[in-house]
Formats: structure tokens, sequence, C-alpha cells
């Protein structure tokens, strides 16, 4: 059994003889620098996990509708930032091969064009989701006991949008170079001013209005502000690998564009996918009534705490990735992304025992409604099974991803997400009879199949070969 574990995390073990292009660094120093790399990330996206599920309880005090009323604005919200995600995406890449090339100018260029697309991109949008908030919300499945609410909330946090989406491709491109802390520092502070002005607005404390859930909006908003101006002074200190103060042309270079958009291209057809079929799962989740949402909403954000381990393993990864293949070591680069997964495999365990044995006192701090409790102390059962492949799966997405490999991750996107996971939810709510639970059977199935096709892409290793 010892030996087993040792061979496990052993990095000389993770390849085999064919596969080494050079000197193999210390099993110890390749996990020192891939957690170096990855637990701003890991810790940044736990953050606002946490930060969330505080938004949500703080919220509560309102009522479970009024969860019910934020939870239904989600995934219109990330339907519009669906662009900006996919445009990240290949910043993220194209700046992290940059950095393995030690190519300072492209680095700049890239990150200087990518800017000038988000915040075009962004403005529109934003415009866009205040002005058609209604029919969005409507279209979401959001019943009319909440939709006034939701509106409400959704025209609020769109002013606060712009900020948000220029604000995380500024940070995108730091974690390019390997800088995961500017976005932690970032989401900390955006977290807090949320928070604070949650307290304050939500029930009207001390000079400031009640405005319950337009409170709720609005602190959002100021958060989105004060994350976006630490964004942008982090990039304004000359010295660093990326800065907006060199003179580094700001016009428009296609060979530039055209890398950024290889990958954004791919990331933009997995974004779609994913946004239909979590639209879609969403809309019949809502269809079993405002309760069944809420209890759905309150399992959804202790389930984001699995997923944000994931992501923010996924996204060190995915620059170790990248920039493994700038220095022509794809040895490396498996290897750091062979590391992330066993990472990911420990968090998960501990992950899975935290949700078991509190699953019914964290349901509790959002309700103390003794159904909704009984019913998320079950789900989070199914919850507790599925974080294991969530989070090994969205680790070997973002290595995927980091490699330029995002129209594999798209093809898996559009099987599981927008296919399995719609007709499952409506075949185990409905037909089947399960209702609620059934829904959570269903993101099973699909984390499984994601896991199942992904994994297998990976250990081809053909991702490896892509130019950017």
């Amino acid at each position: 059994m010892v030996r087993f574990v040792r061979n496990f995390f052993s990095c000389s073990h993770m390849l085999k003889p064919g596969q080494v292009q050079g000197e193999i660094p210390p099993s110890r120093d390749v996990y020192r620098r891939a957690l170096a790399i990855s637990w701003p990330s890991a810790l940044e996206a736990v953050l606002v996990s946490l930060m969330s599920i505080i938004d949500s309880i703080m919220v509560s005090t309102i009522g479970v509708e009024a969860i019910a009323a934020i939870g239904i604005t989600g995934q219109p919200r990330m339907i519009l930032l669906a662009m900006i995600s996919s445009l990240n995406v290949g910043v993220t890449a194209v700046v992290a091969r940059r950095r393995g090339q030690d190519d300072y100018t492209g680095a700049n260029k890239c990150l200087r064009q990518v800017v000038q697309i988000s915040c075009v991109l962004s403005l529109l949008l934003s415009v866009a989701g205040f002005f058609f908030a209604r029919p969005i919300i409507t279209l979401a499945g959001a019943g009319a006991d909440i939709l006034d609410d939701a509106v409400l909330y959704f025209q609020i946090t769109m002013i606060g949008f712009f900020f948000s989406s220029v604000g995380l491709t500024l940070t995108a491109a730091q974690r390019g170079v390997g800088n995961t802390r500017i976005s932690l520092v970032t989401n900390i502070a955006a977290n807090i001013v949320n928070m604070i002005f949650n307290y304050l607005l939500i029930n009207g404390i001390w000079i400031f209005p009640k405005w319950g859930i337009a409170g709720a909006a609005a602190a959002t908003s100021l958060g989105n502000v004060v994350g976006f101006v630490i964004a942008i002074a982090s990039l304004m200190k000359q010295g660093y690998f990326l800065s907006l103060r060199d003179k580094i042309p700001w016009r428009m270079d296609w060979e530039t564009i055209s890398s950024v958009v290889k990958v954004a291209s791919g990331a933009m057809v997995e974004q779609v996918f994913m946004r239909i079929g979590f639209f879609t799962y969403v809309r019949t989740v809502a269809s079993l009534g405002t309760i069944a949402f809420g209890t759905h909403q309150i399992c959804m954000n202790i389930l984001n705490l699995s997923f944000s381990f994931g992501d923010g393993l996924g996204v060190g990864a995915s620059a170790l990735v990248g920039q493994s293949l700038g220095q022509k070591r794809r040895d490396m680069a498996m290897i750091y992304g062979k590391v992330a997964q066993r990472i990911a495999v420990l968090i998960s365990c501990v992950i899975c025992l935290f949700f078991v044995t509190c699953r019914y006192f964290l349901v509790g701090l959002f309700t103390d409604d003794p159904g909704i409790i009984a019913t998320g102390g079950d789900i989070m059962l199914i919850m507790a099974a599925t974080c294991f492949l969530q989070t090994s799966q969205v680790v070997i997405s973002g290595c995927l991803r980091g490699a330029g490999d995002t129209r594999y991750v798209a093809l898996t996107s559009l099987v599981c997400i927008t296919f399995i996971r719609p007709f499952t939810t409506w075949l185990f709510a409905f037909p089947v009879g399960w209702g609620l639970y059934g829904a959570w059977v269903s993101l099973f199935l699909d984390q499984a199949s994601r896991f199942v096709m992904n994994f297998g892409r990976f250990a081809r290793g053909k991702w490896s070969k892509i130019e950017l």
C-alpha cells in the first residue's frame, strides 16, 4: 500500500520511457510549483463560492422566494458572459505560450488587443442585458411570484457587468504568466465590498435604505467595480512581464488575434453548448415549483465548493501546461496535468467526507424549513458522489484548454451538457417521477460522462501537439 501511494504521487512514474524529453525535476519541486500557481486560484474560487453562499444566506432572511429569484438569474448572466469567458480562455492560453517562449512583446500585444475587444463586447452585452431583462428572465422560467424581483436584480447587476467582464479578462491574462494571486486579491476585495453592502442595503442598516433584493444587486455591482479597479492597477506597473504602461502598440494585429481566436472559437462553441444545456436544465428544475427550485439553489451553492477547488486547480494546470508547451516540453506538460489531477483526488476525498457528515447543518444555514433541510440533506449524498468526478474532470478540462484543445472540450459539452443532462433531467424528474432527486442524478451522469471523455483525451496526448 505504501509503495502504491509513493508510485501514485511520484513524477518519475507518470511518463513512459519514450515520452521523456529532458531532465525531470524532483517530484517535490514539481508539486511545489504546481501548488504555488494553483493555490491562489483555488483559494480565490473557494472564497468566491463561500461569498456566494454567504450572499444567499443573507438574502434568505427575505425568504426562500428571494433565493429562487436570484438563482434564476444565474444562467442568463452566464449566457451573456459566454463570449467573454471564451475570449479569456484564449488569452490565458496564448499568454502562457508566450511566457514559456519568453516573448514579452507578443504577450503584451495579446493583452492590449484582447482588452479592447473585451471592452466593446462587455458594453454591448451589459446594455442588452439591462434593456431586455424581462424577456430574458421570463424565458429562463421564472414564475410569476418571483419574476419582478428577478428582473430588478438582473437589471441592477447588469450595471456592474461591464466592470466584472473586463476585470475577468485582465486577470485571465495575468493567469497566463502564472500571476494567479492578483485574481485572488481582486475577488477577495470585491466580495468583501459585496458582503458589507449586502449587510447594509438588504435590511437597511444605519443610514442606508432597506432595498431587499435590489440592495443585494447593488452590493454585487459595487464589488465588481472595486475588483475592476484593482485588476487595472495590477497592470499599471513597469518592469513586470505584463504591463499596460510600456510602449507597445495597441493597433490590431491579425497574427496575434488569430492565435487567440484559434483557442477562443473552440471555447465559444463549448460555452454555447454549456449554456444551452444549463439553461434547459435550470428551466426544467424551475418547473418543479418555487420551493423545489429554492432547495435546488441551496444545494447548488454548496456544490460550488467542490467545483471551486477543481476550477482553481484547473486554472493553475492550464497555465503550467501552456508554459511547458511553449518551452517545447510536452513531457512536463503531461506531468503537470497529472500532478493537478492527483491533488484533485485528495481534495475530493476531504470534500466528500465534509458533505456527508455536515449535510443537514449546511442546508440548515439557508433555511429552517424541516422539509427543505431533509430533501437537501438527501441530495447532498448524491452531491458527495458527484464531487469526485466533478473536481477531476474540471482539472482535466483546464489542462486541455491550456493546450488549446478547446474543440474537444466543446464536443464533450455538446454530448454531456447539451444532450445528456437536459434529457435525463426531464426523464428522471417527470416520467420516472423522481422530481428534484432526478435532476441531481442527471447531474451525476453528466459529470461521469465528461470525466470519461476528457480523461481518455488527456491520456492519448494529442493535445500536446497543438501549435499556437
